[in-house]
Parts: C-alpha cells; structure tokens; sequence
C-alpha cells in the first residue's frame, strides 16, 4: 500500500537494539571461525519480535524501517568538538558485529538506512514528521529519552524492553514538561553522556521549574536578570551563549535529504529463502527453527551450537527448543478451594511443581503474603490471590478486601502438604524468598530447585541471573514488567492493590517462566561439568541462609546513638585539623571547595576539572595526593568517619525490626562472581575493620540475655590456599610451622631479622601480602600505604624475587584464562572471564579478577561447606550462626555450650575442604566470645 491515511510506520531504533543484546546478553561466538555474534542472536531476537509480537499497548505497522548511525562525523560535531567526546571506545568483539546487524535487517526484508553526517536520531525525526504529513501515524521503537521531543500528534514511542507505551503524559513524568518543550529542558540540563555542556549546576528538575515559570528558553533567558537566586542568574546570564549552542546539538533535524520513500517501507512477511541462509551462516540453530516453522519452512541444516559461552541456541533441552507461546489470557485465577485441591492433585501425582509468592515488600521478615502462583507444564499456571483489597473504608480506615478470594489459612492448609512432602520437589527462581514468606507461616519449603543458583552456578561472570534476564536469554521472551503495574513516585501502591485480573497475569507468568527455565536449565548442569558445584556448594545452601536470616542479630538502638554523637565529635575535630592546614575555615563536604583549596591555594598537582568548572575531588583522587600532603588524607579520615555514622551508626537504627528487635540482614548467594556472599539490607559484610571508628561499631551487635557471641574465624585462609596452589615452599612451611607470615615475609623481603621487626615493616609486610592476592599494582600500594609510587612498585619487585612462584603462577593463570575464558577454584567453580582477551582499561582489571578468582573463589567455597555442615551438628546445642563475614562466622550461644559449640564448629571449618580437597597447608580457624561482636571478633 502506498503511505497515507490510515498508514503506520514504525522506526526502530538500530543502534539501541544492538546494544542493549550485546549488554544483556552473554558473549556468544560462532562455532566455525570464532566470530562474535552474541549482539547479532540479540538484535535478530529482538526484529523477529517486533516483527511477530502481538502486544496489545501498540498498533502492528503496515511500514517498518530500522534506523542506523552510519558512525561518521556529524555536524553535531562541526557545532562543537568535544559532542560526545567522553564516549568509551567500541568494545572489539562489538566493532565487527555492526555490519552483520545490517546485513540481518535486510534478510529480514526490512528497510536499513542510515546516512553519513546525520546521527540515526535525526533520520527517525524526520521520517516520523514525513508520516504524519502523509496522513499517517508513526511510532518511533526505542526507549531513548533524546527522542521524546517527537512525541505528539500521531507520534508516539513504544519502549521494547518494558512493552510500555510512552505519549506525551510519559514524557511529562519523565522531563517535567511537555514533549514541546523537552528541547529547553535539555538545553539546560546538558548531558553527561553526550557531552552536551548545558547551564552548569541546572539539573532536570530545575530546568523544568524554570521552563514551566517563563514558557520557553528565549524568554528565559531574556528575563535572566529577574531570577532571585544569584547562583542561578548568574550561571544564565554568563552561559547564555552555551545554552543555546546545547540546543542546537539537542534538537533533532527534522529535514534530512533522505533518498528512501516511506512508500518503500512497506512491511511485509521476510522471504524465507534470504532469511534461513543468514541465519544458518550465523549459527543460530534455535532461533532458525523456530523462525522456519512460524514461516511454514523446512528449517536449514546447521552446524553444531555455539561452544564459546552460554546462550539460548547452545540449549540442548527439548523444553528449551519445543515450547508453547506464553499466553497470559490463558492462565487461572483459582478462586475457591476445590479448583485449589485440583491443583494440589495433581502437582502429588507429578511429583514437582514450579511455586512463586507476591507480597507487599521486598523484605521477607516484614512482607505481607498477597497470592500465590504455581505452574506444572509450560504454558499452564495459576495465580491464587489471598489478600488483594481495594480503596480505604472511610469508617475504619482499613482496605476493603476484594471479593473471589480464598482465606491465606485456608489456601496454606491446603497447599502445606505438598510444599512439605519429601517426594514432590518445589521449583523456584530465587527460592530463599518464597520459602522465608512461607515459613515465617508455618510452611517449611523442601526439597527445592533453584533457577537463579543453576545459571550461577553455570555462568558466574556472563551475565546477571536475574528472572527477566533469563527469559530473554534462554526461552525468548520479554516477561510482563512490574513497574506499570505498581507504579512509581506518589503512585505507586503494593501488589494488593494491583487487581486480580492483572495480578494473574504477571504473577502466573513468572511461574511459567521459572519451570521453562527449569526445564531449560537443569540438564545442563551437567554439560556444564558443574553439577557438582550446584547440588554441593549451591542448593543446600539455601536452607541455611534463610534460616540464619530469619535469626538475624540483636543491635544495641543506645549503643548506636552514643556512637552517632562520638563520630559528630571526631568529624568535628578532624575538620579543625583540616582547616588548620589548610589556613582557612571551609566546607569539608564540599567538593567544590575543597577543590580549590587542593589546587588553587595549595597549588597540589593533578588537578582536573569537570563540566561545571569544578575540580575533581573523588577517592581516588585523594588518595593520590595523600602521598604528597597531609591535608587529603585527613579528609579521606572525615569522609570515613561520616560514611560511618551516616551509613552505619545512623541508618543501622532504621533496620531494627519492629517486632523481633533484631536487624535481619539478606545474604545474595549470586552477589560476587567468585562465589562469595553479598549482604544487604543492611549491608554487614562491609562495615571496616582496619579503623579503631569502624572496629567499634561491632559494639553495638549484642547477644540476647543468657547468651555470648562467638566468633569463628579462618586465620589467614586466602593466602594458605596461594601458598598452596602457588606451591610456594618458604610460605607452605612457615604455615606448616604455625609462624607469623607477615613477619616473615617481611623478613624475606627486607632481610630484617624476626627478632628486630617492627610493626610499620610488618604493616607494609601485609599489605604486599594481601595485595598480591589482587593482583595490586605499584599505583594501588601507593595508595593503601600512602608512600609514593617509585617505593610501592619496588617492595612489589623485590616480592616476587622473594616468591617467583607467585609469579608464575599469576602468568599461569591469566593464560589459562585466555584460552578458556574462565577460570576454576579448587572446588570444579567455574568464573567466566569475558573480557580476559580485550584491550584498553578493562584488560588489565579482567588478568586481576582472574588471577584472584581461584583464590578468593576457593576460600569462599570452603566456608560455604562449612555452613552446609553446621546446621546438623549444633542441632543438639543451644547455638545458632547468625552472620557469615568473609571468612568469618558469628553465632550466639547459651554460656553453658560455649565450649562444646567451638570445637565441634572448629573441627567443620578446619576440615570443610575435605575429602574433595586435600590442601598442602592447615586451615586454621581462630576463636572468640563476648558480650559483643567486637569483643568476639
């Protein structure tokens, strides 16, 4: 059909596709030639999607064209030199991906154009104003924020990744303003990103405030003089000509000579034969089926899957290649109790069962149960809602339940059977969630399954093993997005108040899609040769957490307080220190004045500037200069001494549980590549301890009355397990001999006798130790010790003449790595190291991950078995572990079981890498008690 009324084009936005696959999905290369292709799997995932999709928030195109940056000088850049300047090179196995993207737009029989000079942003604005002055309606595919200012009658933007429609009411939440005026907001605002200099210290909200009070720029800026706060008069008045130099490079051309018609544009069915061929030639064996059979296609031959990393065609289940569509209609909503038992029925007579819970909150200890979704076959699911409630009775003040739900006693004395019966396995994505909301009701949730864990345990390193993300990767497939329905701002509401209609669709949706990914996933662990690794070191884990989460720790709210006032009194001083030095009186939290002190008064060297003028102050920075001047790192020192007391002494006090009086931290199983944990809400694995400030917070953890804290500690454990895989002789016999290793080795390096050491040759002594582990730099020792670069990297030199072993097992490993992609722990733990083969910045911080990662990787697999071990062996005592630090695991204990509690958790850690293992050096695990955590650590 020739375009006019009646016509719908949709612009899709290459250059976004094509990044967000290569960001969200892991690397992939073709079998044949090593050819990276992972961005190319993605964007052809994402066109096919466009193209097939039936999403009911945008209307089917009759035209469709795909958009490119043709990579060329703009004239953008012409206006001004430095537009997007800070843009970090291509990554090198993106670069030769660009031109297959083309070349799969084209088998997909859809128009490609892009045009040199012009950025794809451009060429959309104006095919979209073409649209609409044919008659026709245009939506612009992409969730770029720079092409809002289209939006308006008969453009609209549909946002892919979130299945969200954005018109003008969007763009109001997002910019503040009208589409019309978006360009002001920008000139203004500036960009980061893009470089685009805007008015120094004008942000969106601002820039909005300031466009809604005068109408526009011009007239803003013509009636500068009358603004009252003189930071931001005199930022308009003496940057005028800067903003408006940002509108030019923020307004999109609307008249590009564009030599394609939108007649040519017409969508039509991809022609089979130009598409199979790209695809077979691109090794997408999946990706080939599933398009030939909804083409109605023999589906070409095609050689083996992909081997070089983890991807949905390299999936060999039958679940992952034969699925139905997932069609949210189709699901129940189970509303009574006898559909419920039929349920119950037949998850006996199959024997497992994928489980999800909605709640009112991400924190377990106080969430509310909302609903409950199961799924037996794919496409199959159910929602149960129990407790969705609408509006406010205005009498009692109480939500008013929703009619057709099941009472949450009744509906968990119905499922408790099964969610507990030994025989039916329990399926879930993120498990440790559900089975805290369900036990915290009386539910104990076993045996279980967890998707989340077996991506983990395959493919530390790759990619983030979160729901959507799996989805997208191993079954195709964008799941409903929870923001729309919650809300965000002033809003936003919990999943009670989403109705049940809506809420059966998103909550039985993600039960379908956890057992897809079960069924998908669970076979390859063994193709993985990480089964081990998962049913060892990973699910039984599970269990363990959750229950040390659920014990949580008891906090002194006084302790906290006193502390609180002692760090405003140490702030207070180190301030005066500062201002002493510096021989003025200024904000220490500042940058900007700091800055000025640093280099302009002081006349310090390095000093950089950002766009608004203002130096550069950051960590890194200081912690350069503290090696040429006492005043940074007495400022380092206050900046330590206010996290703390913001981050800790302060906010600890808002994580105390109202009803339990304990803080209950959360422990992420997948937080680290290298296996270990990460703890949050609040975060406990972080609180410093090499400070006497940082040290004293632990104060304020206390056991309960009648009991003691008692710590249990590896001594050491990172460096015996180098000692050992290293094998380093002078290191494995000092350990063997139970000596001071940081004496020693300072003795090694610096030929001090042991009996002559001192505590400052020592320190540095540790800190080499510890920082070789890393994989450290000259420049990094500089920094921790504070003492210039030229006596860093020389203790580091004289290290590894001391220990060569050291370094040939770092160049080992970095070429193992480079080989493999992916290093091992002494456990069969697989770290994926994707970026080991790259150049630029990230190559040297890819060698020192992997050199590290078998270190830390093992320690933390050794501890991990411990607390696996644990649970059964204090089950007679009355002791409960309650935090895992590292290397370090905290429990509380009734005084009469301290001792038999520390020998029997000792002899586990001592020996949790046995019979797997055998390790050249002891493990040795220190012990302590007190009425606090400090005094027990």
């Amino acid at each position: 059909m020739d375009f006019g009324k009646g016509a719908h084009l949709h612009l899709i936005d290459g250059s976004a596709f094509i990044f967000r696959a290569y960001h969200a999905l892991p690397p992939l290369t073709r079998k044949s030639d090593g050819l990276p292709v992972g961005a190319v799997q993605g964007f052809c995932n994402l066109i096919w999607n466009e193209l097939s999709a039936s999403t009911p928030t945008k209307t089917k195109p009759t035209h469709i064209a795909v958009i490119f940056d043709a990579g060329s000088i703009t004239f953008r850049n012409e206006l001004y030199p430095e537009y997007k300047a800070n843009r970090p090179e291509l990554p090198e196995d993106l670069r030769p991906q660009f031109p297959l993207t083309r070349e799969a737009t084209r088998a997909f029989n859809i128009s490609c154009i892009e045009k040199p000079g012009f950025e794809a942003d451009d060429i959309i604005a104006t095919y979209a104003r073409l649209a609409t002055e044919a008659g026709g309606t245009c939506t612009i595919v992409s969730s770029d924020k720079d092409l809002m200012q289209l939006v308006g009658p008969g453009v609209d933007m549909f946002d892919p990744m979130k299945s969200k429609l954005i018109g003008p009411d969007e763009v109001m939440e997002k910019f503040g303003v009208g589409p019309d005026r978006v360009i002001d907001v920008q000139s203004l605002a500036g960009d980061s990103v893009d470089n685009v200099p805007g008015a120094p210290g004008i942000g969106l909200k601002t820039a909005a405030l300031l466009i809604n009070e005068y109408g526009d720029l011009e007239t803003l800026l013509a009636r500068a003089a009358e603004i009252k706060q003189p930071k931001r008069r005199e930022t308009l008045l003496e940057k005028a000509d800067q903003i408006r130099l940002s509108r030019d490079l923020v307004s999109l051309k609307r008249d590009v000579e564009l030599d394609e018609s939108l007649d040519s544009m017409i969508c039509t069915v991809p022609e089979s034969g130009p598409l199979m061929e790209f695809l077979a030639k691109m090794e997408f064996r999946t990706l080939t089926r599933r398009i030939a059979d909804k083409l109605g296609v023999t589906a070409p031959a095609v050689s083996e899957a992909p081997a070089a990393a983890p991807a949905p065609d390299a999936a060999t289940s039958p679940a992952a290649l034969e699925q139905p569509p997932f069609t949210p209609e189709n699901y129940t909503c189970v509303r009574d109790l006898d559909t419920l038992n039929q349920w119950v029925a037949r998850i006996r007579e199959q024997g497992y069962v994928a489980v999800d819970t909605e709640t009112t909150s991400l924190d377990e200890m106080q969430a509310e149960l909302v609903g409950i979704s199961l799924s037996l076959i794919p496409g199959e699911a159910c929602y149960i809602p129990l407790t969705h409630s609408e509006g406010v009775d205005d009498l009692f003040g109480a939500a008013k339940k929703l009619d057709g739900q099941i009472d949450p006693e009744e509906a968990l004395k119905a499922l408790k059977p099964v969610l507990e019966d030994p025989s039916i396995l329990k399926i879930g994505q993120n498990i440790k969630y559900d089975a805290k909301i369900f036990a915290r009701r009386g539910v104990k949730v076993a045996p279980i399954d967890d998707t989340m864990l077996m991506s983990y345990a395959m493919f530390s390193g790759l990619h983030n093993h979160g729901m959507d993300l799996l989805s997208e990767t191993y079954l195709n497939h964008v799941p409903i997005p929870i923001k729309p329905l919650l809300g965000s701002g002033k809003s936003a509401r919990t999943f009670d108040k989403v109705g049940i209609e809506d809420a059966t669709k998103y909550a039985a949706e993600d039960a379908d899609i956890t057992l897809r990914l079960w069924q998908t996933l669970r076979p390859r662990l063994h193709q993985e040769r990480v089964t081990s690794v998962y049913e060892t070191l990973e699910r039984p884990l599970v269990p363990v957490l959750a229950q040390m989460e659920m014990h949580g720790i008891q906090v002194d709210r006084q302790t906290l307080s006193r502390m609180s006032s002692a760090f405003a009194q140490t702030m207070a001083g180190l301030e005066a220190e500062i201002h002493e030095m510096a021989g003025e009186v200024f904000n220490v939290g500042s940058p900007k004045q700091l800055g000025e002190v640093l280099f302009d008064k002081l006349g310090l060297p390095g000093g950089k500037t950002s766009k608004t003028g203002a130096y550069s102050t950051g960590a890194d920075i200081l912690e350069d200069l503290a090696t040429e001047h006492e005043l940074p790192g007495k400022v380092l020192d206050w900046r330590q001494v206010s996290k703390l007391k913001s981050t800790y002494t302060d906010a600890l006090q808002q994580h105390i549980n109202p009803e339990t009086g304990r803080v209950h931290t959360s422990y992420a199983q997948t937080g680290a590549n290298t296996g270990r944990l990460a703890s949050t809400d609040p975060n406990l694995q972080n609180i410093p301890v090499r400070t006497e400030e940082g040290r004293r917070i632990r104060e304020a953890f206390v056991a309960r009355e009648g009991c003691k804290l008692v710590s249990l500690d590896y001594s050491q454990i990172e460096l015996r397990i180098l000692a050992h895989v290293a094998d380093i002789p002078a290191l494995k016999q000092a350990f063997r001999d139970g000596l001071d290793i940081h004496a020693l080795t300072a003795s090694q390096m610096f030929g001090v006798p042991l009996d002559e050491m001192t505590s400052e040759i020592r320190r540095r002594a540790k800190a080499i130790n510890f920082g070789v582990i890393y994989g450290i730099s000259g420049f990094g020792l500089a920094r921790n010790l504070r003492i210039p670069r030229a006596d860093a990297q020389a203790f580091i030199d004289t290290y590894f003449e001391r220990f060569p072993g050291i370094k040939d097992y770092m160049e080992a490993t970095i070429a193992f790595a480079k080989e493999h992609t992916y290093v091992e722990t002494l456990f069969g733990r697989r770290i994926h190291t994707p970026e080991i083969n790259a150049k630029g910045p990230g190559a040297g911080f890819a060698r020192r991950g992997a050199i590290n990662a078998p270190i830390q990787g093992s320690a933390a697999d050794i501890i991990r078995r411990a607390m696996i071990r644990i649970p059964d062996q204090i089950a007679h005592l009355p002791a409960k572990m309650l935090l895992q630090v590292h290397d370090e695991l905290v429990f509380e204990v009734e005084e009469s079981a301290i001792d038999e509690t520390i020998a029997v958790v000792k002899e586990i850690m001592e020996n949790a890498h046995l019979p797997a293992v055998q390790i050249d050096v002891p493990l040795i695990v220190d012990a302590g008690v007190g009425d606090n955590w400090a005094q027990a650590h």
